[in-house]
């Protein structure tokens, strides 16, 4: 069965991997550091990971974050 993310879920990856704090996603989402944190835990349940390093490494293994763009 594939993994697939929410559009939300997409966008807070790639702003993990921008090197954005929890706090500056939730500002430029306009939502709660603790819808953030949410949505984090979701995608570390979703890939099997532990760490934002995983979820990092899971994003780039399957195509959803480009090292290149950032």
């Amino acid at each position: 069965m594939a993994i697939t993310l929410t559009n939300r879920e997409h966008q807070i990856l790639e702003l993990i991997a921008a090197e954005q704090t929890t706090e500056q996603i939730a500002q430029k989402l306009a939502i709660s550091i603790s819808t953030v944190e949410t949505h984090r835990r979701n995608m570390f349940q979703k890939l099997g990971v532990q760490s934002v390093v995983g979820l990092l490494k899971e994003g780039l293994k399957h195509g959803w974050i480009n090292i290149d763009n950032l």
